[in-house]
């Protein structure tokens, strides 16, 4: 028994070593990327796999003789190897370690049950490692390894039968090399401790990411050569990158850094990797190349930016020391390219929304001239001659309503601005209309900016669809009401009143799209305040009113 637990002591002593020399392989940065990533390059397969057979051969060179036979470590390390890094690893290194076994004690009566339980063993643990959850791979894995010596053992028994030395050997070893098969949940629990700091990475660097998206977000609501160079600035500091550049699909877009003087924006993209990574959409990684236009830069890492599911160019990040795209930085630089691509695109469409606005606006100044000079001339030709007077005075109202309308820009004017043009258009009305149409003005004193073109189409519709659809004079009141934090806005009438069918089509954006009158001030008014139009039916007639914050509004 004695005998039995000094076997016992020393085969614990060698599977420390290999754990021991694991814990500071993985202390090294290149090696603990390679356990923290989810798939490995053909390269890293071939390095983990001398890894895990140089583990194995030296279990064997390493084993306690006990008759010939050697109790030693080769099985925890095939088995370790393939459940940590899959059936290409396990395989490999059973068939290396079980034939070097074989080679080195041929005659040896546990030389062919080493053979066949190595390279079982490769095959159990590439097993393991494909088909049973990650959490419970260590307590399997030392089943798997018990088994196979148990296997071990029971063909050592039926190789050496009759000669008794096979059975002495098995009386000695068995008991050690089986509780050995311990130091296998050992060596994967260590192994899966540095995979799952990959979790504790990706927070961190997620929260590195949004930090630098909150420093950037300013710089995308207007995006140009001095705000993308910006962008990048703040990017190479934040990640301590040596150079970061922004392209779209042909041109470099902005570069910062170093090697900054050789870049000249607008240049096309001349290097074969931005072109490929553009091409196919995947992330492209060198930790030793040399750069074209850039030959002191060993490390790069372009990352495609995406909108809508296509690629509209690429984020480059370098760094002049090989080795430097770590785990950790791709898992920031992707979750910042992501964020990166929506803020642009989200860019893109505030601009789209705002050339919109812009034709609206256009299609409003377009849509009254026809419609409303033809009356308006009308009335002044029939005012000339009994009132020459009033004539002159329409002529002048009508000449500031059409320059005021020609004038028209998508930026916030001054109210008093807006209300003069409509006291040109009420007096043109009630000149067509006479004593049908009364007007009156509830005008408190207020400095304040707003669209243009948004009272004048309320107190149209008011008149149009209000008063002139029922018999009788009506009123249309026109109000602009100081409060302390705002200024309200109004237009009501007593006409036939608004029916709520189109109250509601307004609210939740299902008017017709040639009907630009009423839904379009609503739907400017709410992008520039955030609040639309407040519609109300009245027991007689409609209000209409909107709140102007006083200060700085932000125009889009």
């Amino acid at each position: 028994m004695t005998e039995m637990f000094t076997m016992l002591l020393g085969l614990f002593e060698r599977a420390a070593l290999l754990i021991i020399f694991l814990f500071f392989l993985s202390r090294i940065p290149r090696f603990r990327q390679i356990l923290q990533k989810g798939k490995l390059r053909w390269q890293e397969y071939i390095a983990v796999t001398l890894l895990f057979c140089g583990f194995a051969i030296f279990g064997t060179y390493t084993g306690i003789n006990v008759e010939g036979s050697l109790v030693n470590v080769r099985i925890i390390a095939i088995m370790s190897g393939g459940i940590l890094f899959g059936a290409p690893v396990g395989i490999i290194t059973g068939i290396v370690s079980g034939v070097h076994r074989y080679l080195i004690d041929m005659d040896g009566v546990t030389a062919i049950p080493c053979l066949i339980t190595s390279i079982l063993a490769g095959l159990v643990s590439g097993y393991i490692h494909k088909y049973t959850p990650k959490s419970k791979r260590w307590m399997i894995g030392i089943a798997a390894g018990m088994i196979c010596e148990a296997l071990t053992m029971l063909l050592i028994l039926l190789y050496s039968y009759p000669d008794p030395l096979g059975a002495d050997i098995v009386s000695k070893i068995a008991l050690p090399m089986i509780l050995g098969e311990v130091n296998i949940g050992l060596i994967v629990l260590l192994v899966q401790s540095v995979e799952g700091e990959k979790e504790m990475i990706a927070a961190r660097q997620a929260k590195l990411a949004l930090e630098i998206a909150n420093k950037t977000l300013p710089y995308f609501r207007s995006i140009d050569e001095d705000s993308l160079r910006k962008i990048c600035r703040i990017i190479q500091e934040d990640i301590q990158a040596d150079a970061v550049a922004i392209t779209d699909t042909r041109n470099v877009l902005a570069y910062v850094g170093f090697g900054e003087e050789r870049y000249h924006i607008g240049n096309e993209i001349i290097s074969e990797m931005t072109k490929k990574t553009i091409s196919s959409g995947e992330i492209t990684i060198s930790n030793d190349v040399i750069d074209e236009k850039t030959p002191d830069i060993h490390s790069l890492l372009i990352i495609p930016l995406k909108e809508r599911g296509e690629v509209t160019g690429a984020l480059k990040i370098y760094y002049r020391k090989a080795y430097k795209i770590t785990y950790p930085l791709q898992t920031m630089a992707v979750g910042l390219s992501q964020i990166i691509s929506t803020q642009m695109e989200v860019s893109r469409v505030e601009e789209i929304k705002a050339a919109a606005n812009k034709a609206e606006l256009r299609a409003l100044q377009t849509t009254i001239h026809p419609h409303f000079l033809f009356n308006a001339l009308n009335a002044i030709a029939s005012s000339i001659r009994t009132k020459p007077d009033r004539a002159r005075e329409l002529i002048v109202n009508l000449s500031g309503y059409m320059r005021y309308n020609l004038e028209l820009s998508d930026e916030l004017i001054d109210i008093h601005k807006e209300l003069e043009q409509v006291r040109n258009y009420v007096e043109i009305e009630k000149a067509r209309f006479g004593s049908r149409l009364n007007v009156i003005y509830d005008i408190d004193e207020v400095a304040v900016h707003i669209p243009s073109l948004v009272i004048q189409p309320l107190v149209e519709n008011a008149i149009i669809h209000g008063i002139l659809k029922v018999k009788g004079p009506g009123t249309v009141r026109i109000r602009v009401q100081d409060y302390p934090d705002f200024v309200r806005i109004g237009v009501s009438d007593t006409g036939a009143g608004i029916g709520a069918d189109i109250i509601e089509r307004v609210y939740h954006d299902r008017m017709p799209v040639n009907q630009i009158g009423l839904y379009n001030v609503h739907r400017r008014v709410k992008l520039i305040y955030g609040q639309g139009l407040t519609i109300t039916r009245l027991e007689q007639g409609t209000d209409i009113l909107f709140d102007v914050p006083k200060g700085d509004v932000v125009t889009r």
